[in-house]
């Protein structure tokens, strides 16, 4: 279940706060495969399962974006801001991948609020932390400080 902030001016006081873990999500070929159709990267260590097998980590890994992107589907489930008429990705100031996602792997995500602005008139920014776990790994496969804009209700 996801953290509720009443208001997006409820992060102003939340950072520090951790959430999570989410469950664990599966990275299969498929999802992998559908990720190299949309972006057109279809390098082997991706895609081509036979050759992934003699490759340096003996399967085909995710794309470091398939594996941030999927911050998108952690982050609701790690905190819900309701009163809002709005909310906008507003990008990332820090991205980094300290480990690979084989494929069979799972992953899953926990949070933390980093920075809170008070934008003016009903917006708030909220940063958060979102780390991208590996089932077993002992380093994570991503790590984002991810930028979230709120406009009040």
């Amino acid at each position: 279940m996801p953290y509720v902030f009443k208001s997006p001016r409820d992060l102003l006081t939340a950072v520090g706060q951790k959430f999570g873990p989410t469950d664990w999500l599966t990275v299969d070929q498929a999802r992998i495969d559908k990720f190299a159709e949309a972006t057109g990267d279809f390098q082997w260590i991706h895609v081509d399962t036979e050759r992934a097998k003699t490759g340096p980590y003996g399967a085909t890994i995710a794309h470091g974006f398939l594996t941030v992107s999927l911050a998108a589907l952690f982050l609701p489930q790690l905190v819900d801001v309701q009163g809002i008429s709005m909310g906008l990705n507003y990008g990332a100031n820090k991205l980094r991948f300290p480990a690979v996602v084989k494929c069979g792997s799972r992953i899953r995500g926990v949070g933390e609020v980093i920075a809170a602005e008070d934008l003016g008139p009903g917006g708030i920014q909220a940063t958060y932390r979102i780390t991208i776990e590996i089932e077993g790994g002992d380093k994570p496969a991503c790590v984002i400080d991810k930028l979230a804009r709120y406009y009040a209700a």
